[in-house]
């Protein structure tokens, strides 16, 4: 090693050693950062390259350190770090190798023989959601598909191992419809969906399911008796927190909730495991201490730790062992054993455990929104409570019980904010938006739901085995309609919801570092995690929405910066799915105003025709509201006059037009495209998919030639277009 190579490993080593250095939460990040960039890289090439540069580098740190016992901190930080990291790139290509699906190839409609894996009931929705095994329709292949029946088709016989018949129509798991936009398919291909699709009729059971064993029939018979003791959303709310089922919550609610900070509460993760897990604990060692004979001869702690890790894991189990169920359930589980054997249960190493053991079963979490809102919401508690100023403000001290309990209350505030903080940039990368009044929402929300809310529904049901449960039932009710008060009221405030254009993964992964940073050392160096999350956030100020925003499928697009900061729309569909996603991506909020009712758009029955300006430079588009056929001929001088053309269909190879063809020859090819016209900067969806199973680019191909050779002139209808 050369001198200056040793004084650089000498002074890092210096570094780990004085900073606190913990191998277990680094090597969870690293494992983390290698499945996340198994989804970032392209091609399998790519993917191969990684670990072996990987298992490279920790070769080269045992042979070039370990003859100097100097560097014992850096050459275990870097073998561990380059293991890890392949570890999960390994982990996530596995699991994608064997239980990728996949999709079926084109739209079908079909009757189809299957068995019921699962049943979810949306009441709310007016459907029931099926999962079943069948074979794929002309190919006989065995494929797991998704089937939303409505209500008057469903039959309630058709539990989990029932056989049954349905026609039903099938679509390919959608791919996203913008870049940024949410990626059904990819999570399709985990959970090895090869179709969704709806019932065209009424379901046919051909033998009766056993309904999926005992804790199904559980679960679903929970769901059932909470909806009768109450009605609409608070029933539904009622149920998601003892089951786990959110079927029952109205659309207007969630969105509520949503806005306000508070739809954590709607998932069953670490709030309301840690509620029956402490509650399991406290009643077992109170009824334990009833015994002297136990009191005296056995450590009641441990036994009602056991107690309330059973209680943990059968709720887990009850709502359905979703990721941050698992994730809270194990993560509570580790803190009772350390309260048992006498550890520290707050922990960073508490944490990187129990991320490792959700990676390892589901890898793919890692690039979802729930797996990270809720890593970054612990490891929020666990770095504020392990700092010093906080150990400091909480240490005990001979003051009044009023000041213990002023001091409890500012924590507590102060926790609600470090979280959103931590939060916020999730919700910026993966929804556009961020709310600013989570923080004290959740200071009234959280207390009402962990102290009133869910003890009060178990002692319903606990009472109702006696057939006294409906005056628990009633106040669990109105604590539930306090909760969606709150929540409605917070959404409606001025400036709850702050929507911001997607901000891309350079700005996310560099909010991502700095907190890492932030949180896992310890001392001053900490602080210089607040220079890449910084400058993240100033960047924010910087962003600014794509000009063009145009669907996958070519019928949607968006135009920003027009119509006095409003979002002008191709077509106006009855779905707000497409307008929804638009304005999502663009970061724009109101009512999106149709291309064809703005007064500087030129529009046919068939085309939009509209000139608009960017920097020094004006853009003239033209944009196919229709999939009937025109006169080519005058469609290509049409082309020639426009710098973007943009269709649905296939367009002849004589529109061509200055600058780009956005028609379904490229779009099979790139999936949704975002447009920024000062830079003249394309960003598609098959950039982001590159070469994994979940995205599968069409034939490159154009309509069909007459004998001749020439391209067909598709018979014309003598419309006008737009000059």
């Amino acid at each position: 090693m050369s001198s200056g190579l040793r004084a650089l490993a000498m002074a890092v080593e210096q570094f780990l050693a004085s900073a606190g250095f913990e191998r277990a939460p680094w090597i969870a990040v690293a494992f983390a950062v290698g499945i996340a960039m198994w989804f970032q890289l392209a091609r399998p090439e790519q993917w191969l390259a990684l670990i072996c540069l990987c298992a490279a580098l920790g070769l080269a740190s045992i042979a070039t350190l370990r003859a100097d016992g100097n560097f014992t901190h850096l050459r275990l930080a870097v073998v561990s770090m380059a293991l890890a990291l392949s570890a999960g790139c390994l982990t996530v290509w596995s699991k994608s190798a064997l239980i990728g699906t996949q999709a079926i190839a084109t739209p079908t409609a079909a009757t189809l023989t299957g068995r019921v894996l699962a049943r979810q009931e949306q009441p709310a929705e007016e459907r029931v959601r099926l999962i079943l095994a069948t074979r794929e329709p002309g190919t006989a292949r065995a494929i797991r598909v998704r089937i939303n029946v409505s209500l008057e088709n469903d039959r309630a016989e058709a539990v989990e191992g029932a056989l049954v018949r349905v026609r039903a129509r099938l679509m390919p798991p959608p791919p996203p419809m913008l870049p940024g936009s949410y990626d059904f398919a990819r999570a399709a291909w985990f959970q090895g969906l090869a179709a969704t699709g709806s019932a065209l009729g009424a379901l046919e059971t051909i033998s009766p399911g056993e309904a999926g064993g005992w804790l199904a029939h559980m679960r679903r018979s929970l769901s059932a008796h909470i909806n009768r003791q109450l009605e609409g959303s608070p029933a539904g709310i009622a149920a998601a927190f003892a089951s786990g089922d959110r079927g029952g919550i109205s659309k207007a609610d969630e969105d509520a909730m949503r806005d306000s900070g508070l739809t954590h509460l709607l998932s069953v993760s670490g709030l309301h495991v840690s509620a029956v897990i402490a509650g399991a604990y406290f009643i077992a060692i109170s009824l334990l201490a009833l015994c002297p004979w136990l009191a005296l001869r056995v450590r009641l702690p441990v036994m009602a730790a056991g107690v309330a890790a059973g209680a943990g894991v059968f709720y887990t189990l009850l709502t359905g062992a979703e990721v941050p169920t698992v994730r809270s359930c194990a993560g509570a589980i580790l803190v009772l054993l350390a309260l048992a054997i006498g550890r520290e249960p707050l922990s960073m190493r508490m944490l990187a455990v129990a991320a490792l053991l959700v990676m390892l079963l589901w890898p793919e979490a890692v690039v979802g929104p729930s797996f990270q809102m809720s890593f970054a919401s612990v490891l929020a508690i666990v770095a504020l409570y392990s700092s010093a100023p906080a150990r400091s403000f909480l240490a005990p001290r001979e003051e009044g019980w009023w000041m213990r309990r002023w001091r409890g209350l500012v924590m507590l505030l102060g926790t609600g904010v470090v979280i959103e903080l931590a939060l916020m940039p999730v919700a910026l990368y993966h929804f556009h938006r961020a709310g600013i009044y989570g923080a004290l929402a959740n200071t009234i929300a959280i207390p009402l739901t962990t102290f009133v809310s869910m003890p009060l529904i178990g002692l319903a049901l606990l009472f109702d085995t006696v057939g006294a449960g409906a005056p628990v039932w009633w106040l669990a009710g109105k604590s539930i309609d306090a909760l969606l008060g709150i929540a409605h009221w917070t959404a409606a405030r001025p400036g709850a919801v702050n929507h911001l254009p997607a901000m891309g993964a350079g700005r996310f992964v560099a909010f991502l570092a700095g907190a890492l940073w932030l949180a896992l050392w310890q001392g001053r160096i900490r602080l210089l995690g607040l220079i890449p999350a910084g400058l993240a956030a100033l960047s924010l100020l910087l962003l600014r929405p794509p000009d063009l925003l145009i669907s996958s499928d070519g019928r949607h697009a968006g135009i920003t910066g027009e119509a006095d900061g409003k979002l002008l729309v191709l077509r106006e569909g009855r779905s707000s799915y497409a307008s929804d996603n638009l304005s999502e991506i663009a970061g724009m909020e109101g009512e999106a105003v149709a291309l064809a009712d703005w007064p500087g758009a030129q529009c046919t029955r068939d085309y939009c025709a509209i000139a608009i300006r960017r920097e020094d430079q004006t853009w003239h588009l033209l944009l196919a509201r229709s999939m009937d056929p025109v006169p080519e001929r005058a469609l290509a001088a049409a082309c020639e006059r426009s710098d973007i053309v943009i269709a649905a269909r296939w367009l002849p190879r004589s529109c061509k037009p200055r600058w780009l063809k956005a028609d379904r020859t490229l779009l099979d090819q790139t999936g949704g495209l975002a447009l920024y016209l000062h830079d003249r900067r394309i960003v598609s969806v098959a950039e982001s998919a590159g070469r994994h199973g979940w995205w599968v680019s069409k034939p490159y191909r154009y309509p069909v030639r007459t004998d001749n050779g020439m391209q067909r002139a598709i018979p014309n209808r003598q419309v006008p277009l737009p000059q």
